[in-house]
């Protein structure tokens, strides 16, 4: 799942080095991807939050 398609309410974001940005509204998630030139991927969807 990526991008527009990640639909939960609330994601426990990583960067791109790692880092744990916290949980953080899906849209707010995407736009920061977007800023950075990558796109937002779940990589965790089953833990609570989901991961990307």
């Amino acid at each position: 799942m990526a991008n527009e398609n990640v639909r939960w309410k609330e994601v426990r974001l990583i960067d791109e080095n790692g880092v744990q940005l916290g949980v953080v509204n899906s849209r707010e998630a995407l736009s920061l991807a977007k800023e950075r030139g990558y796109d937002l991927v779940a990589v965790a969807s089953s833990s609570n939050p989901p991961v990307c």
